[in-house]
């Protein structure tokens, strides 16, 4: 493998550090050349290390892109890596040029990057946001940074994460604490605590915080001293200023530029990290390294590498009276101090050090080329689309789409995976998959060209029971799909009523095209039966969220006291929806909610599986009760959901996915079959039900609720023994759906 990576040049920090050490470490691999854009430190540093380093300054953009542009040919390499703005545009030129993938390392913000300078701003700060949207992959050096990206609609699937990371075995050259003092004019008394903070000069750096800070921690140890360590004449002078003002002056020293960090870092005896923005500071590495105890805002990944009162503490950006009420802490407790340094760097030494870094890098590297070959084999970008009814804030099919991608990933955490989405927004940023709009017709044609396994996912998509509309909208996106060479799968259907003539003769044309067909229920396959659907492989299946994974019952729990639901008795769901079948349904349920209260002693708590017409439901339901009900008024993720009905003692459910849910989780539960699909889901687990329809039995109801409240411990043990059987049978279908994807099989 051959790797060519390109940046500016003019990198101090966080990112010289994090570029150089990868890229040293990175030779003892593969075949690894450094491009600098420019002569200086960073260049002669990378030189002083060994690497393969060669300076392109030639004073004209072109002429400095057809020089990269002739390494990258000559050398036959095979993954062009770059670096900060100057370094992404050229990367654009390149990759069209040559068709050689490029990545691009997120060191930073690249919103911020440029606040102290609005010039720089709108040239530097706009080319590097519209070159990042012509680049291939990414690697962020946070998980927050990954999730920045794709809040901000870059492919998640083409984001990878690379965490900074430090040498813990080389030997470290420091200089005794006088001479480091003495150099840079720091005096040294007696009981003097030092506090450092260690970042270049920029308004993101969150210095002024820092300062405000100091003059409070001041108040109560007037011999604390706050050093500050960074270059940036520009913004040096307002601090000094403020420092003025603030009458600390006499307690804060600016450095400059340090060429010693680790000198700096022993010397001190509290490393602060202030800033508003970051990735990985390595700051916090180095003073992890010396075991500092270390004070810093929430930024970046460092949520991954602190346990808050554990091994240090973090504080909201901005928010000086937080940091400096942990230094003052800090300050009066040479112990604490010690044992948090300590901590901070058996956990970073475990999970930031060098080798996992390059490891991980070597690893992304292997996956890129992996895909670029798949790719040029037969010219698809995506292993799966997934079609269902997605992105209609609708819990039951949230769920559905989770576990399809969950099941999927698990074969296969390399596949690449787009969703057709009425929300592609929040598709994207709830599962981590590209997503486009299910209605945009350019869109979704793009992308069925591209795709090399189509699969129809979960619900009953296949009915003309709601409209006719929906039905062919389905049939036809499944028609186009296998014109476009998608292999075509219906995954974990239910299936009907088909009743129109036409609708029964196209369904079945299409459905005869599919690769494969797994159905959740048995009604569904007999449906199939008799459109005489039989040329792809049939299997009977379950419901896909039957496998969603168990949950923290903390998250249920607070979300039940932040909206004033008191836990103090048992509580029990209701999950309904509007149903025009059954008259006084408002009445009749307002009813049933009421007996909750006089017959179990419970807690009715109104539960909306889709917002807002459940929840609009609900309200009339609450307003027509005599007893105390509650509801929970806000729309919660699907994890959420499933804690909340985890902190519940019985589930009355209308809605599918709220019994799905129950059974997850071993609740006992009552249906109100007001669709086929949910008296056949009550029948495959063995639990009671009742019609909601004109045939409404109120006694009926009563009766199984009464049942199910004095048998709970039963159920419980007869719902646990059901779910292997059901989940086997959900990754049988994954299994047999992945078969379809060329070169993925497992």
């Amino acid at each position: 493998m051959r790797v060519l990576h390109l940046i500016g040049g003019g990198d101090e920090g966080g990112a010289k550090s994090h570029v150089l050490s990868l890229v040293q470490q990175l030779g003892n691999y593969i075949s690894v050349k450094l491009i600098s854009l420019r002569p200086g430190p960073f260049a002669d540093d990378a030189k002083k290390m060994g690497i393969d380093v060669e300076v392109i300054r030639t004073g004209n953009i072109f002429k400095d892109i057809n020089r990269v542009r002739r390494i990258v040919v000559k050398g036959k390499y095979d993954i062009l890596h770059t670096h900060g703005a100057k370094a992404n545009m050229i990367g654009v030129f390149i990759k069209k040029q040559t068709k050689i993938p490029v990545v691009s390392t997120i060191h930073s913000d690249y919103r911020l990057d440029y606040l102290n300078s609005i010039l720089k701003m709108y040239t530097f700060g706009l080319i590097n946001t519209v070159s990042l949207r012509f680049l291939d992959y990414y690697i962020a050096v946070s998980h927050n940074f990954k999730e920045m990206l794709i809040k901000r609609n870059f492919p998640p699937q083409r984001i990878y994460t690379v965490y900074n990371g430090i040498s813990f075995e080389n030997t470290i050259d420091i200089m005794p604490r006088e001479d480091f003092a003495k150099k840079y004019g720091v005096p040294i008394e007696p009981g003097d605590i030092f506090i450092g903070i260690l970042a270049r000069l920029d308004p993101v750096k969150g210095h002024t915080v820092f300062l405000d800070a100091a003059a409070k921690v001041l108040e109560k140890y007037p011999k604390a001293k706050f050093l500050i360590a960074g270059w940036g004449d520009e913004l040096r002078v307002s601090l000094e200023k403020r420092a003025n003002r603030l009458g600390i002056s006499d307690n804060v020293f600016f450095l400059g530029m340090v060429t010693e960090p680790f000198s700096f870092l022993n010397l001190i005896d509290i490393n602060v990290l202030a800033s508003y923005s970051e990735s990985f500071p390595y700051a916090i590495l180095e003073g992890a390294r010396l075991g500092k105890a270390t004070v810093s805002s929430r930024v970046g990944g460092l949520e991954d590498l602190f346990v808050q009162g554990q091994n240090g503490y973090l504080f909201t950006p901005g928010d000086s009276d937080a940091l400096a009420s942990h230094l003052t802490e800090l300050i009066g407790d040479e112990e604490k101090r010690r044992i948090f340094g300590e901590r901070l760097y058996k956990t970073a030494r475990e999970k930031f050090s060098l080798k996992a870094m390059t490891e991980t890098q070597l690893n992304i590297y292997n996956r890129i080329l992996a895909r670029v070959r798949q790719s040029k084999k037969d010219g698809k970008k995506y292993d799966i689309a997934i079609l269902g009814y997605y992105g209609y804030r609708n819990s039951g099919d949230d769920a559905i789409l989770k576990s399809i991608i969950e099941q999927l990933k698990q074969n296969n955490e390399e596949l690449s995976i787009v969703v057709l989405s009425n929300n592609p927004y929040e598709t994207r940023t709830l599962y981590r998959v590209q997503s486009v709009h299910r209605f945009h017709p350019f869109k979704v044609l793009a992308i069925l060209s591209k795709t090399r396994l189509f699969i129809a996912g979960g619900g009953t998509l296949i009915q003309d029971g709601t409209s006719s509309r929906s039905l062919w909208y389905y049939l036809f996106i499944l028609y186009l799909a296998k014109r476009k060479g998608a292999r075509t799968v219906l995954f974990a259907n239910g299936l009907g009523p088909l009743t129109g003539k036409w609708n029964r003769r196209a369904s079945s044309r299409i459905l005869n095209r599919m690769d494969a067909i797994t159905l959740r229920d048995s009604y569904a396959y007999k449906e199939l039966s008799s459109l005489n659907v039989k040329k792809p492989v049939i299997k009977i299946t379950a419901d896909p969220a039957l496998t969603l994974t168990s949950c923290d019952l903390s998250t249920g729990f607070e979300i039940l006291r932040k909206e004033g639901i008191p836990t103090d008795k048992k509580l029990v769901a209701l999950c309904l929806r509007k149903w025009k079948k059954v008259k006084n349904a408002v009445q009749i349920l307002a009813s049933l909610a009421d007996r909750i209260v006089t017959d179990f002693n419970a807690t009715p708590v109104f539960i909306a599986m889709q917002h807002p017409n459940d929840l609009r439901f609900a309200k009339k339901v609450l307003h027509n009760m005599n007893q105390k009900g509650y509801i929970l008024s806000r729309r919660y993720t699907v994890d959420e959901t499933l804690s909340v009905i985890g902190n519940t003692s019985m589930v009355i459910g209308m809605r599918l996915h709220s019994l799905i849910y129950a059974a997850n989780l071993n609740i006992p539960m009552v249906g109100l079959a007001y669709e086929q699909k949910v008296g056949f889901f009550m029948q495959s687990i063995n639990q009671p039900y009742v019609d909601w329809n004109e045939n409404f039995n109120m006694d009926e109801l009563l009766k199984n609720l009464n049942e199910v409240w004095e048998n709970s411990g039963m159920i419980k043990r007869e719902l646990e023994r059901f779910k292997p059987r059901l989940e086997k049978m959900v990754k049988d279908s994954v299994e047999l759906t992945l078969s379809f994807l060329p070169g993925k099989q497992k």
